[in-house]
């Protein structure tokens, strides 16, 4: 049984961590951005099914595509992260279960009824993006996630000929104090669960 996390590790990873809306002028390097998915890979998601799809919007060309299918409240703070992660689903991710579920080569049919596999692979898809985020903090980046954009126009402009619907997107880099908010209040265990 592993040991239970430092405090300082816990407070980069949740604690302290904040969702972001200005950033420092700091490219995150390619190599940051690989470190990080090498984390969030690991994660569990049903049958390893591994649905996620990462689409990491760096160049000022990428960012002019993204922009106008943004909500104007998250154009500025998308458009000065210096990494915009657009989070997706596959659809079709059944097709890579002979790899990555190979002890049952049947699990590809699990997944032949469409709505099925679109739940599945929104549901692990999202909980990629969740290993994501805190992949990002464990390598030193700070996170914008937004859901506040046109997934039609996403799609259609980054996935277009897939079978990738986008989910979120979460800008990325190295956050500044400007414009962030009061920590909002959670939930007490008493309010949000149960034990029986």
């Amino acid at each position: 049984m592993a040991d239970r996390l430092s405090p300082e590790a816990l407070n980069q990873l949740f604690l302290d961590a904040r969702s972001f809306n200005r950033w420092e002028d700091r490219p995150v390097a390619d190599e940051t951005l690989e470190a990080m998915y090498d984390l969030l890979r690991m994660g569990a998601t049903s049958a390893n099914c591994c649905p996620a799809r990462f689409v990491f919007v760096k160049s000022d060309e990428a960012k002019a595509r993204l922009k106008p299918h943004l909500d104007a409240g998250n154009v500025e703070k998308s458009m000065t992260a210096p990494v915009v992660a657009i989070i997706g689903h596959d659809l079709a991710f059944a097709d890579k279960l002979p790899f990555l579920f190979p002890h049952n080569q049947d699990a590809k049919n699990w997944f032949a009824n469409p709505a099925k596999a679109e739940l599945t692979a929104f549901r692990n898809g999202t909980l990629q993006g969740a290993y994501m985020m805190l992949a990002a903090r464990a390598v030193g980046l700070d996170c914008g996630p937004m859901s506040g954009f046109n997934n039609a126009g996403v799609d259609a402009e980054f996935f277009a000929g897939t079978a990738i619907k986008s989910n979120f997107i979460c800008a990325l880099g190295y956050g500044t104090q400007e414009h962030l908010h009061p920590r909002g209040p959670r939930l007490p265990f008493t309010e949000a669960a149960s034990v029986l």
